[in-house]
């Protein structure tokens, strides 16, 4: 065999190389023409996929591993941190005073107390407050009545309990609050107690208008209802009073709505007298 005879084959093998990349072989090449440099041209082409996944990968990376490590290290010392809390379970009473039941409901007048939050706003709700060691819940709640208002009351039925949640001075407190409609038996209304910014007789039609959280707003409507009821049927048609027990152990006193505004002046002590209702 010539030189030239063996040369072919040798180009043709490194034409083979180089095509195994670039695709199937085309038709038999011409050895003058040096076509090497038009097979091995798309060489470069592939490359750059190559070099552009690691440039698009590294902003993932970059951008959520930062954000779901510096959250999770956020996250759990919250998580903690609750779970660390100590839940307490709490108990009150309190009562819807209403003066004039036997006379007509437009007459009738309901004692509420008012308190300013932390925005400054006057908010009134039933007088109510814990439950002490050897009180029953009916017992609270008139004591409370008259430590808060000034009057004095009777209970007749039965409003409803209100139970919620909330966290203050390091604990997770569960409060149950007694709620019972009670008749006005004297009195004079009193914001003496250093708790209650005002105390006021508020028409019964008002209620709705004037009382601050919806529970008690569901409250004042089924004292209505049982108002109705002991006008048409009289006392022996309320529903009998839930049996309670005297608490035998103290609980914490803890502090939630209603709570006066820190930077909030008190207000100043004395008996303040605003009128005894309607009368009987």
């Amino acid at each position: 065999m010539s030189e030239g005879e063996q040369a072919k084959p040798r180009r043709r093998r490194g034409r083979r190389r180089g095509r195994r990349s670039a695709g199937p072989p085309e038709a038999t090449p011409s050895a003058a023409t040096p076509p090497t440099p038009s097979p091995k041209a798309p060489r470069p082409t592939p490359a750059p996929p190559a070099t552009e996944p690691p440039a698009a990968q590294e902003p993932h990376r970059a951008v959520p591993s930062p954000a779901t490590i510096s959250g999770s290290h956020k996250a759990a010392p919250a998580r903690r941190a609750h779970d660390r809390l100590r839940t307490v379970h709490e108990t009150s009473a309190g009562g819807l005073v209403i003066d004039g039941l036997d006379g007509p409901k437009e007459r009738q007048v309901a004692a509420l107390i008012g308190r300013i939050d932390r925005r400054g706003r006057m908010l009134w709700s039933l007088p109510k407050g814990h439950i002490e060691m050897g009180e029953t819940a009916e017992q609270t709640a008139v004591r409370e009545v008259a430590e808060e208002t000034g009057v004095q009351g009777s209970v007749l039925a039965a409003l409803g309990s209100i139970d919620y949640w909330f966290v203050t001075e390091g604990r997770r407190v569960h409060k149950t609050v007694h709620h019972y409609l009670m008749r006005f038996l004297g009195g004079e209304l009193s914001d003496e107690d250093v708790e209650v910014t005002e105390v006021a007789w508020v028409p019964l039609r008002e209620l709705p208008s004037r009382l601050a959280y919806a529970d008690e707003r569901k409250l004042a409507q089924v004292a209505g209802e049982l108002i109705d009821t002991l006008h048409a049927h009289g006392p022996a048609a309320l529903p009998p009073l839930p049996r309670t027990s005297p608490r035998r152990r103290p609980q914490t006193h803890s502090h939630t709505r209603g709570r006066r505004a820190d930077d909030a002046a008190p207000p100043t002590p004395g008996r303040r007298t605003n009128g005894c209702g309607q009368g009987p």
